[in-house]
């Protein structure tokens, strides 16, 4: 799929990735915001990336990881902000946490070679303190060629596969999920269906398979990719969401039956190097057990 630009969605429908329509598109948006005046605005909102702190409670979370800290960073696009990973890196350096994930769109480009954000992933990947190792899953802007150097870099890649974490008996299972955007395949729902009993936390680029985990008995899934709509209507109402999936999911805390969700707006941007009325973060979340 990656190597003929061909783009599989969870609903069946295949088609064609269109390259250039989307960038003559995002240039003659640019044109408008620099005319307009509010350009630097958008690009002074987009730098200033802050940690937002949060809990989730659950009846089901072993008791050994009540209190378990969870570092959630998406959609990082090093190389399409300037300076974007270094302010990142300096907000979460001295930040101690149980476990570090990554959701996926570590570049900014969709094709080509991604050496240049090597040396930026890894001043973040030194700057986090993470107990339980950092975990990462691929997004559709990401390569099948950067797992390994990834996995050199510090950072456990899983592509539809789950693996355990461990407080004396009690076990929490990590489960990444393949790009589903733009690279969806069946094994994306085997590894959701296949996943042990227990608590089960969902790493996934996109909420566009949020129905099929709430399904399969997932309890916490935890995604990007919609950057929160990064161009938003007054309030933060996204006015494009670019998923496959009812808008509710698009960003922030969420639930679908009885799984808890969170859409991150992400950390970098896309297309523009510009917010209106969203925030980029790094969010925090710590796992509480009900009492």
């Amino acid at each position: 799929m990656e190597a003929h630009n061909e783009k599989r969605l969870p609903d069946g429908r295949r088609r064609m990735r269109r390259f250039p329509l989307f960038k003559f598109l995002i240039e003659r948006l640019g044109t408008v915001l620099k005319a307009s005046g509010v350009y630097r605005r958008g690009l002074r909102n987009a730098v200033r990336i802050k940690l937002n702190r949060m809990e989730f409670t659950f009846d089901d979370l072993p008791e050994s990881f009540d209190g378990y800290t969870i570092l959630h960073l998406t959609d990082l696009h090093v190389d399409g902000l300037p300076d974007g990973i270094g302010h990142l890196a300096e907000l979460v350096r001295g930040v101690p946490v149980d476990a570090c994930v990554l959701t996926g769109d570590y570049r900014f480009n969709i094709r080509g070679p991604f050496d240049a954000i090597l040396s930026p992933m890894q001043e973040l990947v030194d700057a986090v303190s993470a107990r339980d190792g950092i975990y990462g899953v691929l997004g559709n802007h990401d390569s099948v060629e950067m797992m390994e150097p990834f996995e050199k870099l510090g950072i456990r890649m899983l592509a539809n596969e789950t693996l355990s974490l461990a407080r004396g008996d009690d076990r929490v299972h990590l489960t990444g999920i393949d790009d589903v955007h733009y690279y969806y395949s069946v094994h994306s729902l085997e590894a959701l269906r296949s996943t042990p009993d227990g608590f089960n936390i969902a790493l996934v680029h996109s909420p566009e398979i949020v129905e099929h985990a709430a399904a399969a008995g997932i309890s916490l899934y935890l995604t990007g990719h919609t950057h929160g709509g990064q161009i938003c209507l007054p309030g933060g109402r996204p006015i494009i969401t670019n998923i496959a999936a009812r808008r509710a999911y698009a960003t922030g805390s969420w639930r679908c039956d009885g799984m808890a969700g969170y859409t991150s707006p992400g950390a970098g941007i896309s297309g523009l190097p510009v917010r209106y009325f969203s925030k980029s973060e790094a969010a925090l979340i710590t796992l509480k057990r009900r009492a």
